[in-house]
């Protein structure tokens, strides 16, 4: 493998850090490789808040699924889906713009995960280590508050960064699904007991419905997947009566 093959098959989740801070110089090209992430028609739907207060940081840590590792973290990106900007561009150009809709949102989306994606390979080529937070979604009232969103504004993704602790550069990256499991050609298949049972799970020695109870009470039935749907559909709401809104007049 070249090099920027191996930085992407080596790139595992790091939730321990050392005390190393990360160099300006560092924050710059990791933020860089972000903004020039692939993105729909150059739009660059998304804004990055760059998470220096620690009382923030701290904050986070609460909201986001009780996780005070984040607080420790030495960089905090959180990639808001942004489709404000262009709504704004719009109407000061005199588009009479309609507005925007879940279609331009989950654009928004997918333009903020390619570029924290482009965030997380290039820390990785500078020996720091990253981890996603998902959570972010959830609270939604709340951190919209936190960071004075607009309307068109919804926080989609946060990054947290740091330099590994030995402990985490030793620990093993997690086994992912056999490509013949992930890749099919043309069409979705048609997945068998058997198949579900042989490629889902990281089982670790437990038997496949030993696993899947846990990890399904521990994720898919928690409390912060629960508030993580009612805070997206909390927003997705809010759209729709912009929507309707529009409609009616």
């Amino acid at each position: 493998m070249n090099e920027t093959m191996t930085t992407i098959m080596n790139r595992k989740s790091v939730r321990a850090y050392t005390d190393r801070e990360i160099s300006p110089e560092c924050r710059e090209q990791i933020l860089r490789a972000a903004a020039a992430a692939p993105t729909a028609g150059n739009q660059q739907l998304y804004t990055i808040l760059d998470i220096t207060s620690q009382e923030l940081k701290e904050k986070l840590a609460d909201t986001c699924d009780h996780q005070p590792f984040i607080a420790r973290g030495k960089m905090v990106l959180v990639f808001c889906a942004d489709f404000q900007k262009w709504y704004q561009a719009f109407a000061l150009a005199g588009c009479c713009p309609r507005k925007p809709g879940p279609g331009d949102i989950f654009l928004a989306v997918e333009d903020a995960a390619i570029a924290a994606q482009n965030a997380v390979t290039a820390a990785e080529s500078l020996g720091i280590g990253s981890c996603y937070i998902g959570d972010i979604m959830e609270h939604y009232e709340v951190h919209r508050e936190l960071f004075h969103l607009p309307d068109y504004v919804f926080p989609a993704l946060m990054l947290v960064f740091g330099y590994p602790t030995e402990q985490q550069r030793e620990r093993p990256k997690r086994r992912r699904a056999p490509l013949d499991f992930i890749v099919h050609e043309n069409e979705y298949p048609q997945f068998t007991s058997e198949d579900i049972r042989r490629n889902i799970g990281d089982l670790n020695g437990m038997e496949f419905d030993q696993w899947m109870e846990k990890f399904c009470k521990r994720k898919y039935h928690a409390d912060f997947s629960l508030e993580m749907s009612r805070s997206v559909g909390a927003f997705l709401k809010r759209l729709e009566d912009y929507m309707g809104m529009e409609n009616k007049n």
